[in-house]
């Protein structure tokens, strides 16, 4: 049950009704001059969207767009918009945009609150943009690259009413949130009228001028476009909230899930999305205390209540909470049964994982039939090539104090797969942020085992796209398994077009990796989107995995920036470290551990191994000065442990000389003879440089000029393959 209590006693949908329409009716203090554009978006039908401005310029709903009266437009996300008239920014020197959104919590990046101006195909063209991640405004010429913005530096709150304006006048731009300023910026050369030369003809509210990027999903009203920057105090007065209204705000978007049925400590938020400090007390502390810290009753015991309330300026709302007892052993034995799986039990063809511990800390230990195919510690011996598959059966006994009960999987183990000689190369990359595509998984394939010649494949769009966590994939790692049949594919969840933060995205960024896998480079799983990094990461930057054959496992590292335990919001300053972490399955991972910190930022480790040692080359991530003079270029070491936390040193500046800067190196072993390529990517320049060596020891690597590289290629990875592979990949994506 929650209750809302106010003081005084008027309503909240009351006031808010009237705040709205004051808002809607009523533009500031001679805010009317100068203006010449006001859609309120308040229509109850229709597709017509009336300009009440006085230009008599309306513009047309479109798509899955609902309208909702005084709740404003109602965006679906998949296609609805405004589409509002030419040429709208023309003769504009100055200019202020205002608009009330609301973004729906599931809003996918990147994304236009509205764009205003000329698109191009795939990309921008010239445009006036607002976006609520990393909450900001810009103003651009042509594509991204010549945008001009004034940034919050951080995401706005989604699922409540926000009002944004923008204004800009002698060459400053001045962000607004709800009335407040948030951001400035100064040295602005770009005006409105300087975009298309005056003609603008993709003016949308709730779409981007990209096409690739997504559709506003949530809500919109009031929007307004003046022919001047508004002042201070007309900002203020679009888009102010009064503190009892705000606290009224905070508390109705408070969430704190279900609470019929709470096992866990609650996470009580002290600030709202509107500002107010909000406070807790209990009716009971010692079942939730108003830190929401919670006490379970003992097993057995009947299920404990209290009453959480929250207040923000002089408002309450109560939350009652029901906590569960502790599960009895026989409940954790029944829950543990439940939640135990093991994975592709009917297509092994590698080792496997077999937890020793289960739900609520249950101890599992494991039998086999034929232990000479599957250990009881999920190590596999498969069947020789030419075999018929093995079935054994697996069986959990999963215990909880005297509590026990067995769980038993039927698994299948396939022989081996038939070796083969490799005559060719697959190269996965993306192609950069630039346009809508290019943050996607692409393929390319050799001409034979000619490793500097390649012809893109699938027309040179994506093969693998992602629609998880950032909705873009960067630094694409294809490895094979050590049987041969087995690809996992494992990539940077991360797409910085429409974003374009990098401090943001490295200090609240994924902590995800995405991964496919594949038994023939053609048809690929559905993605899975993987929690591998710790709290205290701030990205997860282009993994890469080796397997160890010394614990029959791959070692999966990547690039992250650990903060400190006493900053959960990651606002101080750190570095980037490579880290590490063991997988069977690509499901499952291991607690990640350090394993390259040299004091500074580092990243986009790969690693070859040779005889009985492994190449690592890194990225040093350092400014390029007098005393770093190798930064912004590869670092290569060895050592004979995969998991050797101090490599020796081999070489370092690898590139310089050749190329401006690199990072995301990939290196491979020609197929025909004892030579190496180490692909560098060229960010900000040409993309991947194809380097070339017969002496991994010696740190020597040679430009080769004579190349054929599919165009823009960027951080990936090359991998060696059969005519019957190469053969498959380029029927299937011509």
């Amino acid at each position: 049950m929650v209750t809302l209590r106010h003081r005084p006693r008027t309503s909240v949908a009351t006031l808010v009704a009237a705040l709205v329409a004051t808002a809607l009716s009523a533009p500031p203090a001679s805010a009317a001059d100068g203006l010449v554009l006001h859609y309120p978006l308040t229509e109850t039908d229709g597709t017509v969207a009336v300009d009440t401005s006085g230009g008599g310029r309306n513009a047309t709903v479109i798509g899955d767009a609902t309208p909702g009266g005084s709740d404003g437009l109602r965006l679906g996300g998949v296609d609805g918009h405004v589409k509002l008239p030419d040429d709208v920014l023309r003769g504009l020197t100055e200019v202020s945009v205002s608009i009330q959104v609301r973004i729906a919590p599931d809003q996918a990046a990147p994304y236009f609150i509205y764009g205003l101006g000329n698109s191009s195909g795939a990309g921008g063209n010239g445009y006036l943009f607002t976006t609520g991640n990393a909450y900001r405004t810009s103003l651009a010429t042509g594509n991204w690259s010549t945008e001009q913005t004034a940034t919050a530096g951080r995401n706005l709150a989604r699922g409540v009413w926000k009002t944004l304006t923008y204004t800009l006048s002698g060459g400053t731009a001045v962000l607004y949130e709800d009335g407040v300023e948030v951001a400035r910026k100064t040295g602005v050369t770009t005006t409105p009228a300087m975009i298309g030369d005056g003609t603008t003809t993709a003016n949308h509210i709730g779409r981007s001028v990209y096409s690739g990027d997504r559709h506003l999903k949530g809500a919109v009203r009031d929007f307004r476009l003046y022919d001047r920057a508004l002042t201070a105090a007309e900002a203020h007065d679009l888009g102010f909230v009064p503190d009892d209204e705000r606290g009224r705000r905070d508390l109705a978007a408070v969430d704190l899930g279900d609470t019929s049925a709470v096992t866990a400590d609650l996470a009580l938020p002290t600030t709202g999305p509107y500002g107010s400090t909000i406070s807790w007390r209990s009716s009971d502390p010692a079942v939730v205390s108003a830190a929401g810290a919670v006490t379970r009753p003992a097993p057995g015991r009947p299920a404990a209540t209290a009453t959480l309330t929250a207040s923000a300026s002089g408002q309450d709302r109560e939350f009652r909470v029901t906590v569960r007892p502790q599960p009895t052993d026989d409940e954790k034995v029944a829950e543990a049964d439940a939640a135990l799986v093991v994975w592709d039990e009917d297509d092994v063809r590698g080792n496997i994982t077999l937890p020793t511990t289960g739900l609520h800390g249950t101890s599992i230990t494991w039998r086999s039939t034929k232990p000479g195919t599957i250990t009881t510690t999920g190590e596999v011996t498969r069947p020789a090539f030419g075999g018929k598959p093995v079935k054994v059966q697996l069986t959990a006994e999963i215990r909880a104090g005297r509590e026990t009960t067995r769980k038993k999987f039927k698994v299948t183990v396939r022989p081996l797969p038939q070796r083969q000689d490799y005559e060719g190369y697959l190269f996965g990359y993306f192609t950069g942020e630039g346009t809508a595509t290019g943050e996607q998984v692409h393929f390319a394939a050799s001409r034979g085992n000619d490793a500097l010649k390649w012809d893109e494949l699938n027309g040179g769009k994506p093969v693998l796209t992602s629609s998880l966590g950032d909705r873009g994939v960067r630094d694409p790692f294809v490895i094979r398994s050590p049987e041969g049949d087995k690809f996992y594919l494992v990539a940077t969840d991360l797409k910085i077009n429409g974003n374009g933060n990098w401090d943001l995205v490295q200090r609240r960024g994924s902590r995800h990796v995405e991964v496919w896998e594949s038994t023939d480079l053609v048809n690929w799983s559905e993605q899975r989107h993987v929690l591998v990094s710790p709290e205290a990461a701030g990205n997860t930057w282009a993994p890469e995995a080796y397997y160890d054959e010394s614990i029959g496992a791959y070692v999966v590292f990547w690039a992250s920036k650990l903060y400190a335990a006493d900053d959960p919001q990651h606002t101080g300053n750190t570095h980037n470290r490579m880290l590490y972490a063991t997988t069977r399955d690509f499901r499952t991972f291991s607690e990640p551990r350090v394993w390259v910190d040299p004091g500074y930022s580092v990243i986009d480790s790969t690693v070859v191994e040779h005889g009985d040692e492994y190449y690592r080359f890194t990225k040093d991530e350092r400014n390029n000065t007098s005393t770093t003079p190798c930064g912004k270029f590869i670092l290569a070491e060895r050592s004979t442990e995969l998991r050797d936390t101090s490599y020796d040193f081999v070489a370092d500046c690898i590139g310089k000389g050749s190329i401006r800067q690199g990072e995301g190196p990939t290196i491979f072993k020609s197929n025909t003879e004892d030579r190496w390529y180490l692909f560098i990517d060229e960010f900000g320049g040409r993309g991947y440089v194809p380097f070339e060596t017969t002496d991994l020891a010696s740190g020597q690597w040679a430009l080769v000029p004579d190349h054929q590289l599919p165009s823009r290629p960027r951080h990936g990875t090359v991998l060696p393959v059969t005519k019957a592979e190469l053969d498959r990949v380029r029927a299937a994506f011509p």
